[in-house]
Formats: structure tokens, sequence, C-alpha cells
């Protein structure tokens, strides 16, 4: 099996679905989190100087998607078949559409322009979004099949981060309700929820 040390800062963001397809597949790893000042040092050795970084064997690999998908094919939460995998594939496009819109949001420091993108993510933006996630979901709380996926965990990494927003988000999804409790009862994941910084 090959030595894995998961490259990121004291916090969750892009390398949280990492961290969790880890957890889930029960695959030991190495989770190496950087101060500003330690980040500074390691900068010029990550391939596009950025984090998160993925190192296999001591060579590194950047960008948090293709670490995602290589590590869900890898352990098998990226579907069982080729339209499984698009399907999925799908959903992760659309969460990464979501991701793009909330980062504007918590990276704005002006005041009054932070609580515009506040009032239009959670009126608009998150309606649309949830919505989407929703219908993509099957009556089960999967996206494919009866198992957890890659599209699931990441699905449910950002609904963490609207729920901070607002505890109310997902009120009138039923579907999106289920995927979350079906994540929680996951034996890897769910334990991994309560313990994780």
């Amino acid at each position: 099996m090959p030595d894995y040390k998961l490259h990121y800062f004291d916090t969750r963001a892009r390398a949280e679905v990492a961290r969790i397809l880890f957890a889930a597949a029960g695959q030991p790893f190495e989770d190496v989190r950087y101060t500003p000042e330690q980040w500074v040092v390691f900068k010029p050795k990550t391939p596009f100087g950025q984090l998160p970084c993925l190192e296999v064997d001591g060579k590194l690999y950047g960008q948090s998607n293709a670490i995602n998908s290589y590590l869900a094919r890898k352990f098998g939460f990226h579907g069982k078949t080729n339209i499984e995998a698009l399907q999925i594939d799908v959903v992760i496009g659309v969460q990464n559409d979501l991701t793009s819109v909330m980062i504007k949001y918590f990276t704005e420091t002006d005041e009054q322009k932070r609580k515009e993108l506040k009032e239009k993510l959670l009126k608009e933006d998150a309606p649309k979004f949830l919505g989407n996630f929703e219908k993509l979901l099957q009556d089960n709380g999967y996206y494919v099949g009866n198992s957890v996926t890659v599209a699931e965990i990441a699905v449910n990494d950002l609904i963490d981060y609207l729920l901070l927003e607002n505890p109310d988000v997902l009120k009138s999804y039923t579907k999106l309700t289920q995927m979350r409790k079906n994540l929680e009862a996951h034996s890897k994941i769910g334990p991994y929820y309560k313990i994780r910084k």
C-alpha cells in the first residue's frame, strides 16, 4: 500500500473531503498541517505554490479535485460503472460551482459587501444549489446505488458550512437530510465526524 501524506493548513476547507475519504477507507495517512510560517517554507516545494497537496510515496500532487477523484477511485467511492462515475462527476461539478460562490463570501473583507454576499448566498444561491443537489439524489439519500460515494461526502462538506450560516438551511430538503443521516451512520465516517478538528 502506498505511503500517503496530505498537506494542508490547520483547517478543514479544501482538504476535508480527502481526509473523510481516508477515514471512510480506513486508510492510514499522515495529516500534515501547516501554520502560516511553516507554509512559507514549504510553498516552493509544491507543484503549484498552493495547498492541498497529496504526497504518494514521496511525490507531491496538487489540486483538490484531482486528489479527491484519485482517492475516491482508489478506495472504491467513485461508483461501480462508468455511468455511475459520470453521475458522481456531475454532482462534483455542481458542488464546485457552489464552492466558488461560497469562497467569494468567506473571503470578502469589506463588511458591507460581505453582508450583501451572505444575503445572496442564503436567499438565492443556497436554495438554487440545494434544490439541484436534492433533485439529483435518489430517495434513499445516495447519488448512485446504495452506498456512500465522494459525491455525498463533498456535498455534505459544503452543507456543513451553510449550516453555520443558517441552521435551518436544510429544513425543506428531505433527501439531503437523509444523505446526512447516511453519512453519520457510516461505520467509519460517522466516528470520524465526531473526532475531527
